[in-house]
This record gives C-alpha cells, sequence and structure tokens, in this order.
C-alpha cells in the first residue's frame, strides 16, 4: 500500500550527501555511470542547499502537518472530490451524481462503489444514519440474480465476460516493453487505462520490473491517433476542462485499485499570509495580481521574467540549476524585485545567471503550497512504486489533469524551460538526469509537509523523486495530452445534464450495458457515407465555407480549402490583415478547426481528426476557424 510516509516530498532530514549507485543499467559504459554519479551527489548538494537557506532564515518547518484521518473521512473526501458528494447525504438528490455514474466504465464504477461500501461500514460503527448506497439509486437486486453476474460485477472478475481471443488481441496494443528503446510503443488513450490494466492483469502480461534499469535510453511512446484526433491540454473549453479533474481522479483511483496500490492523499493545508508581492504568495493570488496588469495572463508574470532571462542568457552557462548562486545576493535580489518588479525598473541584465537560476529555484520552494500541490505530492511520489513504465506515465498523465489549472501551467511553463536547459547539454553540461536531480528535491521538498522517513529509504526515494521529474521533462508532450476515453466522457456528461436517465430498477453493471447497446446502436446508424456541411469563419469572412465530406476528410483539407478559396475566388473578406501568407504552401498553420457546441463545449481540432467520423459523434456541433491563438495578430 502506498502511504504518505513513502514521500520524497519529506526529505529535509536527509544526509547532505551519498555517494550511491547510479541508476543506470548495467553495460552502460563507464564514463555515463560517472556523470550521473555526479549527478546523485548533485541531489544531496541540492538538499543540503536548501536546507542551509531555511536555517539560513531560522524558518520553521512545521506549517501543516498532516493529521491521521479516521475511519470514512478519506473516503468523504474523496467522493466530494470526485464530484459524488450527494450520495453523503441521508436526502440528498441523486440526479447530478446519477449523470457523473452514467458515464463510467466497470473498473471506475466498481472504485466508487469501494469506497462507498467503507464509507458506509464506517458510519454504521458511529451509529450515525445510513448513507445512500449506489446500488439504492440503481435499485434492489434482484434474488434470481445468478452467481455468474455477481461475480461479474466484482473488481476480481471485471472481465469475466471478454472472449480469451479478445484479451490475446488487446494485449497486443497494451503491452509495454522497455528492452527495444529504439523502438515506438504504442501508448494507448482510447480505453481507460483501469480497463487497460484490467486486461494485462488477466492475461499476466508483465512488464520490467524495475523502473530505472532503462538508463538514459527512455522508452519511445507513440499516441496513435483515432478518427477523432489527439485532443492536447489548452483544446478543451474551460468549461470543458472543469469537469477532467473529477473523471481523472476516479479513473487514477481505479487504476490504483486494479494495480494493487491504495491512492493516499494529504489534507489541504491552511496557507499563512505574506505581506510580499512575489516570493511566497499563492499561484491564484499571484495570477489575480498579473492579470490586473495583463489578462488573460496564465503563468505569473515574474516565472516568465525568470525564464525568460535564463533562456536568454543562461542556457549555454556550464552547470547552470546545479551551481548554487551567492546565498547573499539571491536574498538581496529576492527584495529588489519585490520592490522593483512591477515598476519596471529591476535590471535583469546585470544579475548573474547562477542567481537568476537559484532565484527561480527559490521562487518554486516559497510557495505556500507545493507547485505539486499538498494533496497530490503523495501521490506524485507513490508513481515510483508501480514496476511498469507506461502505467507510472499513466497515473502521472491522469495527475496533470487533476492539478489545479494555475498549478499546471506553471508546471508547464518550467518543464518547457528545463527541456531547453537539456537540449543545450553539450554546452551547459547539463544532461536529463543532472537536471532532473537538481529540480527533484525543489519540487518534492516542502517546509509544510511532515519531514520524517522510514530509515533505510533515503537512497529509493531520492532516485524515485528524480526519475519523476525526469519523467516529466521527457514526457511532457504525452503528460499534457487529455486521453480520448476522457473527452468522450465529457461529451456524455453534456449529454447527460438535458437527458436524465431513468432509473428504476437498474444497477451499475445493467446501467452500463445499455449504455454501451445505445452506443452500438448510434454507430450502426452513422453508416451515412458523404455530407454537406457548412463551415464558418465569422472573424474572417461573412461567408461561409460549402464542404462536402467523405471518409477521408481530415480537417487539414478543409483548411487547405478554405484558403484556396479565399485566394482565388476573392470572398469578401472582413479583416484581410487577420491572415498570416502561408510561404506558398497550402498549410495555412495560423488558422484552426474548432468545434463548437452539441456535446462538447468547444475543442480545438487536431488536423488529423477525420470530419465525418467526428459529424456522427456529435452532429448537433457548429465548425468554426478561427486564428491561431499562439500567432502573434497583425493588427
Amino acid at each position: 500500500s502506498l502511504s504518505t510516509r513513502n514521500c520524497p516530498c519529506e526529505m529535509s532530514q536527509l544526509p547532505p550527501k551519498s555517494p550511491l549507485a547510479s541508476p543506470v543499467s548495467e553495460g552502460t559504459n563507464s564514463r555515463v555511470e560517472s556523470l550521473d554519479n555526479l549527478s546523485m551527489d548533485s541531489f544531496w548538494l541540492e538538499v543540503e542547499n536548501i536546507k542551509q537557506s531555511a536555517e539560513a532564515e531560522q524558518e520553521e518547518c512545521s506549517l501543516a502537518d498532516v493529521k491521521t484521518q479516521e475511519e470514512g473521512e478519506a473516503e468523504a473526501e474523496w467522493l466530494q472530490d470526485a464530484g459524488l458528494s450527494d450520495l453523503l447525504g441521508d436526502r440528498a438528490s441523486e440526479n447530478d451524481n446519477i449523470v457523473l455514474l452514467s458515464t463510467l466504465t466497470k473498473t471506475q464504477a466498481a472504485a466508487v462503489q469501494r469506497r462507498l461500501d467503507t464509507y458506509s461500514r464506517s458510519r454504521r460503527r458511529k451509529n450515525k444514519h445510513p448513507v445512500r448506497d449506489v446500488r439504492d439509486i440503481f435499485g434492489v437486486v434482484s434474488s434470481e440474480e445468478t452467481a455468474a453476474e455477481k461475480e461479474e460485477s466484482c473488481p476480481d472478475q471485471l472481465w469475466h465476460n471478454l472472449r480469451t481471443s479478445n484479451v490475446q488481441r488487446k494485449t497486443q496494443d497494451y503491452s509495454c516493453t522497455v528492452r527495444n528503446p529504439g523502438k515506438e510503443v504504442v501508448f494507448n488513450m482510447d480505453i481507460a487505462y483501469s480497463e487497460q490494466a484490467a486486461v494485462l492483469l488477466k492475461g499476466s502480461f508483465l512488464s520490467e520490473s524495475r523502473r530505472l534499469k532503462d538508463g538514459n535510453a527512455l522508452t519511445k511512446f507513440k499516441i496513435p491517433k483515432g478518427r477523432l484526433g489527439v485532443t492536447r491540454i489548452g483544446d478543451l473549453s474551460a468549461q470543458d476542462m472543469k469537469k477532467i479533474p473529477t473523471l481523472a481522479l476516479i479513473e487514477l483511483t481505479a487504476l490504483c485499485d486494479v494495480l494493487g496500490f491504495e491512492l493516499k492523499r494529504n489534507k489541504a493545508a491552511k496557507l499563512k499570509t505574506t505581506e510580499k508581492r512575489l516570493f511566497g504568495v499563492p499561484l491564484n493570488t499571484l495570477l489575480e495580481n498579473d492579470q490586473k496588469l495583463l489578462p488573460n495572463t496564465k503563468v505569473p508574470l515574474l516565472l516568465q521574467a525568470l525564464l525568460s532571462c535564463l533562456e536568454k542568457r543562461g542556457l549555454e552557462t556550464e552547470g547552470i540549476l546545479r551551481v548554487s548562486g551567492s546565498q547573499t545576493r539571491i536574498k538581496n535580489l529576492e527584495q529588489k524585485l519585490e520592490r522593483d518588479f512591477y515598476s519596471g525598473l529591476f535590471r535583469w541584465d546585470e544579475v548573474h545567471q547562477n542567481d537568476v537560476s537559484g532565484l527561480l529555484k527559490r521562487f518554486i520552494r516559497e510557495l505556500p503550497a507545493p507547485l505539486l500541490t499538498a494533496e497530490y505530492l503523495p501521490a506524485f511520489a507513490a508513481v515510483q512504486n508501480i514496476p511498469d513504465l507506461k502505467q507510472r506515465l499513466q497515473a502521472l498523465n491522469l495527475l496533470i489533469l487533476i492539478l489545479p489549472e494555475p498549478n499546471r501551467n506553471t508546471l508547464k511553463a518550467l518543464l518547457e524551460f528545463l527541456s531547453k536547459v537539456v537540449a543545450r547539454e553539450n554546452n551547459n553540461k547539463m544532461n536529463l538526469w543532472n537536471v532532473s536531480t537538481v529540480m527533484a528535491p525543489n519540487l518534492f521538498m516542502h517546509k509544510g509537509l511532515p519531514n520524517k522517513i522510514p530509515e533505510g529509504k533515503e537512497k529509493q526515494l531520492a532516485e524515485g523523486a528524480a526519475d519523476i521529474v525526469r519523467m516529466m521533462i521527457h514526457y511532457q508532450d504525452l503528460l499534457w495530452t487529455v486521453s480520448s476515453f476522457l473527452v468522450a466522457q465529457v461529451r456524455k456528461l453534456n449529454e447527460s445534464n438535458s437527458k436524465r436517465y431513468q432509473f428504476c430498477d437498474k444497477r451499475i453493471k445493467n446501467l452500463l450495458r445499455k449504455i454501451h447497446a445505445d452506443k452500438d446502436k448510434v454507430e450502426k446508424n452513422q453508416a451515412e457515407p458523404s455530407k454537406i456541411v457548412k463551415v464558418h469563419a465569422s472573424l474572417l469572412l461573412k461567408d461561409s465555407l460549402e464542404v462536402h465530406l467523405n471518409n477521408a476528410t481530415r480537417v487539414a483539407d478543409v483548411l487547405r480549402q478554405f484558403q484556396k478559396n479565399l485566394s482565388q475566388n476573392g470572398w469578401n473578406i472582413v479583416n484581410t490583415v487577420n491572415l498570416l501568407k502561408c510561404n506558398n504552401s497550402m498549410e495555412c498553420t495560423n488558422l484552426l478547426l474548432y468545434e463548437v457546441g452539441g456535446n462538447i463545449g468547444e475543442r480545438c481540432l487536431d488536423p488529423d481528426t477525420y470530419l465525418l467520423d467526428l459529424y456522427h459523434i456529435n452532429p448537433h456541433a457548429e465548425w468554426i476557424i478561427k486564428q491561431n491563438p499562439s500567432y502573434p495578430r497583425m493588427f
């Protein structure tokens, strides 16, 4: 079981240095081993620097002790965070819960039921009113239900009704092998991770048992693009993204249940107020202040300035991030920034680059709550205990989606910068493992969390924390993708908000069968070979574009057709300066096609999305061409 005690966030009592063996696979040449041994030493050096900095300022390391929760408390918090708090009430309306429950897979439903059962037992022991059982909503189980059906609803028998041939076929897609690092491995996002894990468990397909034995040659993963394309974080509207964290939490819990791990979370800590304006200020407060100066700011302006300064003058600096600047100068610079940053009087060109990297790390450490959040820092740390690389990445992907938006955006900005540092390795001598070992203590140590760790766990926790940072840097494009199965659940939630399911005597299992049967019926009716639709570009044109869809029509084809008609047909253009030249290639990269309305709020479409398939999934949506917000506007 995973516990908050086994967590590298609790490292303030670790020894300053340790001549640890590096986590490099046997057979790696001695030069690489030497480099990685040095980089592990830099991990302990960074820990010592952090401790010395804290001691110099006489900081207390007891902001928020984690209290032991009574039985049922953790389950109650989980149900609330998963959007199922109504199930805890004695006379609560279950309408909203029914909508959410109706979207769940078998493994997800089993995870919900397991926590409701635990909470119910704790309530009964305390002689309180009984809670609502999920089965009360779907109706009482019939006494004629067969033993086989009961087994099927049990978590250990989730895939009882899968044919052997189907299991074998799926495991070929899901199995992860790291023995051939040069080969791309499929990373399936169409089917829930917990369902994939259940299939692997049934087939006893075991992957490599040790997480760090792949050395510097990390496995290459490829997300297969389905007919509906890939959805990145940022492609969905804020309205739809608000639904993702609860769905991701349920799926993460289901995945941990299947893998046999207990997902434990800290209670949210109460943040201490500060009179400062920059360092030690909550992310939300920073962004609120920054947005008064620059609307739509998503990453704190101070962090943007620190990263920009380092990108301009520090990427080539040998040992950047690892070589510590002067603590006295860094403290003085912090005071100057507090005074002059917003007035624009701070002179970045006068600052030594190692001092800027010290300020960057200090900014991260001084956040009142960890960047990875107090609640989920133990879960991020516990990812190291999952033996299979692909499943570790699945868990990390879900944790990234659970993070609050300010934390997720700030983390992404940091990881993008760290990737640039690694890309200049030949000049700055900072490879991926070096950067990871230096940054891990700054992300996983926090003065507001417990500082006791089990004896003898230092090496494992240090390597594990560094490996998690390494995965976040190296696989960030994959980790910032919204899985297709989550997007499908969001669509189902949006549909169900206006069309409530009627539950008379249905259980979760029967409900899911009905949903899947309905889906099959819809798919059978989707044999329409072609369709003519209108694509709007109201900000660019007064006219709409009429598009003939067939099975081969993709988003990129429509954008090319749009660009061609602009240049040849003399359309009535509203604002010509909105359009950038495409260098005579037919790829108009500054334009994007959005799916708006129907069963989605808004979604920016992958250029490889097949539009006829999308039309069948969401026939009531409008399709609108807009300018890419990442391109500079010409007006």
